[in-house]
């Protein structure tokens, strides 16, 4: 199989695009949260783009900061309560939006490129100099897109200290996905014995609760979530598994241990369905559950894969 990377101009984006000549491709704008803005493959002699993106950069400019489609979650993934937590027995309020993180609308500078016959890659960089008086803590983040055979999209995130202490992280990727067809018609499984309990602000209580809902696949017709899972990796991959039964279409997600939580989130338009790979549950700055502590001067890394199958 041959790989290639190109760098594409569409609708107001600069795009870095990985690809493959069985017709599957990638798209990264890096110019805004490294977003991810189309993961396509060939369907009955179709191309077929299965991420929910933005038409055009003024769209994606009025729309990230409330729907965060395809970005990276960082330092911080879904809410911080009142954008508030402790750190080393000192207070912090987060200035930016307590929801996404602090580099979701932030420009990734692109390190390297690279095309093999085993797979197409981008390396893109982020150094945040702890300007939010929320997370004064430096670091660098990096990511790495990766478009393999078998169409299949390798994520990898490793965050690096640059702050003269140990620093709080949560990590995370916020992609939406789309066959064409309405949620109400796909279904879903995925492996978890338990949920993350939420109160009424969708804020977790500290507790997890048994839940296999979803342990086989089920219909999406009438169900509404927003939810934090917790991974079962005992169980064999895929870990979870978005199926059209209608186009014949499979989207399977194999995140590597480093991403224990899934986060489901269906949107009111039910046109398209977030699957997300999180290090933490939200409020995790607050509740702990699955908060990364990266030591000073050191590197955490963060693995997840997509595979369409049909």
């Amino acid at each position: 199989m041959t790989f290639s990377t190109a760098r594409l101009q569409q609708n107001g984006f600069y795009i870095i695009e990985l690809k493959s000549d069985a017709g599957t491709s990638v798209q990264i704008i890096p110019s805004y949260g490294a977003l991810l803005h189309a993961f396509e493959f060939m369907h009955k002699g179709q191309k077929t783009n299965l991420i929910d993106s933005y038409k055009n950069s003024d769209e994606m400019k009025a729309q990230v900061a409330g729907s965060f489609k395809s970005v990276k979650l960082s330092p911080f993934a879904c809410r911080i309560k009142d954008a508030q937590y402790s750190w080393e027995q000192k207070d912090y309020t987060i200035s930016k939006s307590p929801i996404h993180g602090l580099l979701y609308d932030q420009v990734f500078e692109i390190i390297a490129e690279e095309a093999t016959p085993e797979y197409a890659s981008v390396s893109l960089q982020h150094k945040y100099k702890g300007t939010d008086p929320g997370y004064p803590f430096a670091y660098t983040c990096d990511v790495l897109y990766r478009l393999l055979s078998g169409n299949a999209l390798e994520v990898t995130t490793t965050i690096t200290n640059e702050h003269t202490a140990p620093i709080p992280m949560m990590d995370g990727w916020h992609p939406y996905f789309s066959t064409g067809t309405p949620v109400d018609q796909l279904e879903l499984q995925f492996h978890s014995k338990e949920i993350v309990e939420f109160n009424e602000q969708l804020i977790p209580t500290g507790k997890v609760l048994p839940y296999t809902a979803f342990s086989q696949a089920k219909s999406m017709e009438g169900v509404s979530l927003d939810n934090s899972f917790v991974l079962d990796f005992d169980q064999p991959s895929p870990l979870c598994t978005l199926h059209d039964p209608l186009k014949g279409i499979s989207i399977e997600f194999y995140p590597e241990k480093s991403y224990p939580i899934l986060q489901i989130y269906t949107p009111p338009h039910r046109k398209s369905i977030a699957v997300e790979n999180l290090t933490g549950a939200p409020n995790a700055f607050n509740n702990g559950i699955g908060l990364v502590t990266i030591p000073a001067g050191q590197s955490a890394r963060f693995s997840t894969t997509t595979k369409i199958k049909a």
